[in-house]
């Protein structure tokens, strides 16, 4: 048979390792190697055992104290102590019962809410996807939606049961939804709360089905709503219509609807936050000796004069012609950007005026031109 291995190896603390540093190790061992999450897995079956017997001596100050003085032979039969394995009892329960003696709370990994299943909770929360052209998240919009959403049933007002009214308190559990659960673990009886399992944690019995929802007490339905969309939205954002989502349980609040909006691209317009910008062709004469222009806003025309001798890629402003900000008054700019755009194919007569126009100029007229005259031949 092969030699026990030291308790405090198994488990990788130091022999004066403080109860918390030997809780800690054990459960970092008992995640890794436990055998519901190692099915036939001996290897690791084998761990386990080890690191709960190994458990089971360090965490009782007594066994303990006995083990740093005796070793193994203190855990001996009629030794005062009593070789058992987990809990004492030869054998190891569940994953979930093994985690609920140092996490609390009923039938989960780690632990779980010990709220009461039967108390009222909010229902669920719904999203609608809603797209809008670029106008009207200008300046907003008022629209009727259709939504399927889950609602308490109106003949048994959510209770499942006929009329309403054919339902009792659950004897198993007298209405509390869950029952105590007494189990045996490494650290000895352990008092657990579980959902019960008569009334599935509602707390109540339906005697008689309500025979529209099949004792649901919930029923599918088509609504309409009106939503108003504020001037200014952009794609992405949420309006939030409180109450508007799937019916509560228990005789909770129903949840929420939130409507996201898609803005569709404009064919001229850029939006940038609330300023918008506009990309504006003109001829090379216009560049030169200048021009008033009718700007398209979102809304008509604007005038604007483009001063002589105007550079490609200039920026012009026109102030509050932009997009109007979220529940304010206030109003973003228009960019306006030159772009010059040059001929491309010229008859004799215009190339003919144009070298003319260039001996005339001369690198007085072109500034930037200038600097490269030593570069560009």
């Amino acid at each position: 048979m092969a030699e026990k291995r030291d308790y405090y190896d198994i488990l990788g603390v130091s022999k004066d390792a403080s109860d918390a540093e030997v809780k800690s190790a054990y459960r970092k061992l008992a995640k890794t190697h436990h055998p519901d999450l190692n099915p036939e897995d001996k290897k690791a079956e084998a761990k386990f055992k080890e690191a709960s017997e190994a458990y089971e001596v360090l965490s009782d100050s007594t066994k303990r104290a006995q083990y740093d003085r005796f070793g193994h032979a203190a855990n001996q039969q009629g030794f005062g102590g009593q070789q058992g394995g987990f809990g004492g009892q030869g054998g190891f329960g569940g994953f979930e019962d093994i985690f609920e003696s140092f996490f609390g709370g009923g039938g989960g990994f780690g632990g779980t809410s010990s709220r009461r299943r039967n108390s009222p909770q909010q229902g669920a929360n719904l999203r609608y996807d809603i797209r809008i052209t670029f106008e009207q998240a200008a300046f907003g919009l008022k629209r009727d939606i259709s939504i399927n959403r889950t609602e308490n049933c109106d003949h048994c007002s959510g209770t499942g049961a006929k009329d309403g009214k054919e339902v009792e308190t659950c004897p198993e559990c007298k209405g509390a939804g869950q029952v105590n659960v007494v189990q045996q673990t490494l650290l000895g009886r352990v008092q657990t709360t579980r959902p019960c399992t008569r009334c599935h944690g509602k707390g109540k019995i339906i005697k008689v089905r309500c025979g529209f929802c099949g004792g649901t007490g919930k029923q599918q339905k088509s609504r309409t709503i009106s939503i108003n969309i504020p001037a200014g939205i952009a794609t992405g954002q949420q309006i939030p219509l409180r109450g508007e989502g799937e019916a509560g349980i228990n005789g909770g609040p129903s949840g929420d609807l939130f409507i996201r909006v898609n803005v569709s691209k404009h064919k001229f317009f850029q939006r940038e936050g609330y300023d918008l910008h506009l990309e504006v062709p003109i001829t090379l004469s216009q560049a030169t000796l200048g021009v008033s222009l009718e700007v398209p806003l979102l809304k008509g025309k604007a005038k604007y004069t483009v001063p002589e001798g105007t550079q490609s890629g200039a920026i012009l402003r026109l102030r509050s012609k932009g997009i109007t900000h979220l529940n304010s008054t206030r109003t973003g700019d228009l960019y306006i950007h030159i772009v010059v755009e040059v001929p491309k194919k010229l008859s004799k007569k215009q190339k003919e005026l144009l070298e003319e126009f260039e001996k005339l100029s001369g690198d007085k007229q072109y500034r930037e031109v200038g600097k490269y005259k030593n570069i560009i031949k």
